[in-house]
């Protein structure tokens, strides 16, 4: 479940996703790995509406200055991938050690090792997280997780939440406003526009999974 071997050619990390940038000027392309590096660089030179107003009127450049909505935004930023993604992925590591194929006698071992672990570990967690960004949705006073507009973050958590969000147990009598939150994500023209970009390239019926 690893990127193919050559996408170390592109990058030294070998990781998607990746892109390259080429324009007049540039000795070489300019190579960007991680998803957040890439939200934040593709928004600052396409898609600027996507990033809040820093400031609050007459508190530019002050510490403590910064609007609410750009605090949230800077926050889920970082907390789609250094938080949510990686308990998503540890989720995705013990449901394959549940699933390896081992011999009969080992399963019941390898099983119980990661049920303990995802007990113990794994779903208090995930209940931690979903109740707080049930609560992070219900106090954004708009539609999204930074307020009344989409942003770059939006962007950034919808794939861990429609890919992880069911396995991990977020389900919509637990969650409504989460649940909701991604429907909406989902129901957007440009999310419908993405999704049939990817059945065009793979020629298969797009369905996000870790």
């Amino acid at each position: 479940m690893l990127a193919p071997p050559e996408l170390k050619q592109v990058h030294p990390l070998g990781k998607s996703p990746v892109i390259t940038v080429e324009a007049p000027g540039l000795d070489k392309p300019l190579v960007l790995a991680e998803s957040a590096a890439i939200v934040e660089y593709l928004t600052d030179h396409f898609g600027p509406h996507l990033a809040p107003k820093r400031y609050r009127e007459g508190m530019e450049g002050k510490v403590g200055g910064e609007s609410e909505e750009w605090v949230r935004y800077r926050f889920f930023m970082h907390y789609a991938e250094g938080s949510l993604m990686a308990l998503m992925m540890l989720a995705l590591v013990l449901s394959n050690i549940k699933n390896a194929p081992v011999p009969f006698f080992i399963k019941p071992i390898t099983r119980s090792i990661a049920q303990r672990v995802e007990d113990a570990f794994l779903t208090p967690n995930f209940a931690t997280h979903f109740a707080f960004l049930e609560d992070q949705i219900a106090s954004s006073a708009g539609d999204f997780l930074c307020g009344p507009n989409l942003t770059g973050a939006d962007i950034l958590m919808v794939f861990p939440l429609e890919a992880g969000g069911q396995r991990a147990g977020m389900t919509k009598e637990k969650y409504p406003k989460l649940a909701e939150y991604v429907a909406r994500l989902q129901s957007r023209e440009a999310y419908a526009r993405a999704r049939r970009k990817i059945e065009e390239a793979t020629g298969e019926k797009f369905h996000a999974s870790l």
